[in-house]
């Protein structure tokens, strides 16, 4: 897949617009696209494959963002940076916001880090991609639409010795609108869709969508894909299209959910 670590310095800015003039009053956000982690951090003391492994980012993710973006010509803001260096989905303060241990592994580079050090990740990295995805949804309601905020994540397909089930898990808060309309697509294709699985949109892992959607009011769904389905680029495809179609799909007693999109 696209996007394998590298150390190079990440470049200017630690977020990227995808599509950034699509019209469909849709914003794709990809929070853990990328598994770079910037020269001066060394790495953070780990190696190669637990780099290109999912502790470091949301395998699949990333290239399902940029196809879906294409698809319904609706633009995108997707991480420039590890969830390792810091975490875009969690809120500032919290432990998880740059984790020591991740799935069993230490994260060397993380261990022991002044409060500097922290405040200076948020800055960096953090702050500017909410920024970035703040400043577009006001342009979009400025122009008259009503965003709706669609969050596109992976997961594995076995955690803690478990077998997960789901071959895609849609999550919400309290707003149900267009959860509540995939789940019902993509069940009557015959997936194995889970409705707040494996994560709750509630939860921690809700952080980004929480921030920018549910707490002004604008449609919004999570979606998390297994990892083995995303893995290559047959699978990319397959699961934008699917996603695609499903979007396009508006509920009749929702019109304003999703405007335009096409069909």
């Amino acid at each position: 897949m696209a996007h394998l670590h590298d150390n190079d310095d990440i470049g200017s800015l630690p977020f990227e617009f995808v599509n950034a003039d699509g019209v469909a009053p849709i914003l794709l956000l990809c929070n853990h696209a990328s598994n770079r982690v910037p020269s001066d951090l060394r790495s953070l003391g780990l190696d190669e494959r637990q780099l290109a492994s999912h502790i470091a980012w949301d395998i699949g993710a990333a290239e399902v963002t940029r196809e879906l973006a294409l698809r319904l010509d609706a633009p995108a803001v997707m991480s420039r940076t590890s969830r390792l260096v810091v975490d875009a989905n969690r809120r500032p303060g919290t432990d998880s916001l740059i984790p020591e241990e991740v799935d069993g592994i230490i994260i060397p580079g993380n261990l022991g880090l002044s409060e500097a050090d922290r405040d200076r990740r948020v800055e960096v990295f953090h702050r500017p991609y909410h920024r970035a995805i703040s400043e577009r949804l006001e342009a979009m309601s400025a122009g008259g639409q009503v965003p709706t905020v669609v969050s596109i994540h992976s997961f594995t397909p076995v955690m803690n010795a478990v077998a997960r089930p789901w071959q895609v898990g849609i999550l919400s808060g309290i707003d149900r609108r267009l959860s509540l309309h995939l789940i019902s697509h993509l069940r009557a294709e015959g997936l194995v869709v889970g409705d707040n699985e494996p994560y709750s949109g509630s939860d921690v892992y809700g952080y980004t969508v929480n921030q920018h959607a549910e707490s002004t009011g604008l449609p919004n769904v999570t979606v998390e894909l297994r990892q083995d389905l995303v893995d290559t680029p047959h699978g990319v495809v397959d699961w934008s299209e699917r996603l695609a179609r499903t979007l396009g799909a508006r509920p009749e007693n929702a019109q304003n959910l999703l405007g335009c999109v096409p069909a």
